[in-house]
């Protein structure tokens, strides 16, 4: 479902990347884990199309990113990946429904149809009662699960996340994880996540270990 031959990237002088070969299945929890400054977030950057590899290839769903324009790219992004990061970045104008439409506005779809999708994830995802507070008058936890009902919104193939549950209370964190889990196994929803949290890595179907720019093992 996602293949990647050979990506290398640079940043100057320093090669943060230094060939990576990786293959993601889809309905897989993938962790990638490794020490500050191996290259995990560079990785799931590239792999979210939000940054370019200097070389090499990614294949999501068949299709090559790097035959895509620049709005190609925008577009298949919005369609076929979502993200769910750290500190939830939602808009702190916008209530919780609206923070979880706008990926499928974007996307063109009509407000109606968008609203129904949006109060169907927020229910199942237990915000049901929540739908019409902002961020702020929202907890931690609360906040991260609205964040996954947008990441969710367009029916993505795969989902990146980048230390989800680094700024969660223990209690959150679990329950964070425990999510991610039901969401693979009732909507066959593929996670790539990148974490410190060894629990969740333990837990994933998968432990990517990324050292000094390349794959160390892959268990």
């Amino acid at each position: 479902m996602i293949q990647t031959q050979h990506i290398t990237k640079s940043f100057g002088s320093l090669q943060v990347l230094k060939g990576i070969d990786l293959t993601i299945r889809e309905g897989e929890v993938v962790a990638i884990a490794g020490p500050s400054g191996a290259g995990k977030t560079t990785l799931l950057q590239i792999l979210g199309t939000l940054d370019t590899p200097d070389g090499g290839t990614l294949i999501i769903n068949g299709t090559d990113t790097s035959r895509l324009s620049d709005k190609e790219l925008a577009a298949f992004r919005n369609k076929q990946i979502g993200f769910v990061f750290q500190f939830h970045q939602l808009l702190p104008e916008f209530t919780a429904l609206e923070n979880v439409m706008i990926p499928a506005l974007i996307a063109g779809e009509k407000r109606q149809a968008a609203e129904k999708r949006a109060l169907e994830l927020l229910d199942f995802l237990g915000m049901s009662q929540r739908t019409t507070h902002k961020p702020n008058e929202l907890s931690g936890g609360e906040k991260q699960r609205v964040a996954v009902a947008r990441a969710l919104i367009n029916k993505p193939a795969v989902i990146l996340a980048d230390e989800p549950s680094g700024s969660l209370d223990s209690k959150n964190k679990e329950e964070l994880h425990a999510l991610f889990f039901e969401l693979r196994d009732k909507m066959r929803q593929t996670f790539v996540i990148v974490t410190h949290d060894e629990q969740l890595a333990s837990d994933a179907d998968r432990i990517i270990h990324i050292k000094d720019g390349i794959i160390d093992n892959n268990e």
